[in-house]
């Protein structure tokens, strides 16, 4: 456990906790630590990128409170909430000293209401020196909200599946361009493959969280390069103020011939377990059709991946043909390669599309 500083005096009366607007708290928040003092449960389905989940409440006790509050009214629902918090006080202090190594901390819950200030009297009190987010979690979600609407110099990359967009995307940033990847925030792939060999997929509302501190990064004014998605990729959602901008976006496609894609992806999902793949395409089954499928299931047991993906790229190409006819943009660009060389792909579209 951290130690308390013997100088730090208690009871005594702290000055009023700093209240900043969520642009501030995050710029300010940069040089300390963020408290996240809501429920787990309310961090785990979404949070301030790097912030610390310090919960006044456990899901449960958060429960209680809440029916209380509902039922027998707000000072009911107090004085029961000081019953729950009071023996973690001390443990709540040297936690603090301990995460935050002397550096100030940004704290936050909902609303900024009770738990937050609650909270930040209580480390203040303890010497600590903090800070508050006006308005709460709920502020900074409408600011990045807010954000989302600016408009952005979005480019997007296209093409047919297995086209490398991805890769390409990589070699654009390792020539200095702006990049946001956003199968790589969603932890998948886009498709009925993309779960494949990824991560758990964050919330919708934790996806939203770390695309606004990507973009947060990067300057405004310049070219930023995105690759073409639905507004679904596997279960989460790109945010509708930002997918309007998205989706109205200059469009570069990219036509790589067929056989260097099938060759790209055995080289991406040759690897995979069969079970893994078979459950992909039973997410297709129907549009694929019965036929199709059970060739796809054949090639897969005699380990002919070749074909499996030749299979899934007849899909996949009408698939985009239609989504590319009905996109919104009239600004498409058409680029054929002869094969699929991220970075020599990259450097065309870094000089011709600055």
């Amino acid at each position: 456990m951290g130690s308390i500083p013997a100088e730090v005096t208690f009871f005594t009366s702290p000055a009023l906790t700093p209240s900043l607007t969520a642009p501030d708290f995050l710029d300010k928040a940069l040089q300390g630590v963020i408290f996240d003092v809501r429920s787990p449960g309310e961090y785990a389905n979404g949070h301030i990128p790097g912030a610390v989940s310090f919960p006044l409440f456990t899901n449960e006790e958060r429960a209680i409170v809440g029916t209380l509050y509902k039922k027998k009214g707000k000072n009911e629902a107090m004085l029961n909430g000081l019953e729950i918090v009071g023996p973690k006080l001390r443990s709540f202090v040297e936690k603090a000293y301990e995460i935050s190594e002397g550096k100030p901390l940004f704290i936050h819950c909902w609303r900024g209401g009770m738990r937050s200030s609650s909270m930040a009297v209580l480390l203040q009190t303890a010497g600590l020196k903090c800070h508050l987010l006006k308005g709460g979690y709920k502020s900074y979600r409408n600011h990045i909200l807010e954000e989302f609407e600016k408009p952005w110099p979005i480019r997007v990359i296209g093409g047919k599946t297995g086209s490398g967009k991805t890769r390409v995307l990589h070699a654009l940033q390792s020539l200095g361009q702006q990049v946001i990847d956003l199968e790589g925030l969603a932890h998948h792939k886009g498709s009925a493959f993309g779960k494949i060999g990824e991560l758990p997929q964050p919330s919708t509302e934790q996806f939203g969280n770390n695309l606004y501190q990507q973009l947060s990064k990067l300057d405004g004014s310049k070219t930023v390069w995105l690759e073409d998605e639905s507004q679904m990729i596997g279960k989460i959602f790109i945010p509708a103020e930002f997918y309007r901008k998205y989706r109205n976006s200059p469009l570069v496609v990219l036509d790589i011939a067929f056989e260097k894609r099938v060759e790209y992806l055995v080289k991406v999902y040759g690897n995979y377990p069969k079970d893994e793949i078979i459950e992909a395409f039973s997410r297709i089954r129907k549009k694929l059709g019965g036929q199709h499928l059970n060739k796809a299931l054949q090639c897969i047991e005699t380990g002919d991946i070749s074909e499996v993906v030749r299979i899934a790229l007849n899909y996949y190409d009408k698939t985009y043909l239609y989504g590319l006819a009905h996109k919104d943009t009239t600004q498409i660009t058409y680029l054929t390669f002869e094969s699929l060389e991220p970075y020599l792909i990259a450097k065309h579209l870094s000089a011709n599309y600055p």
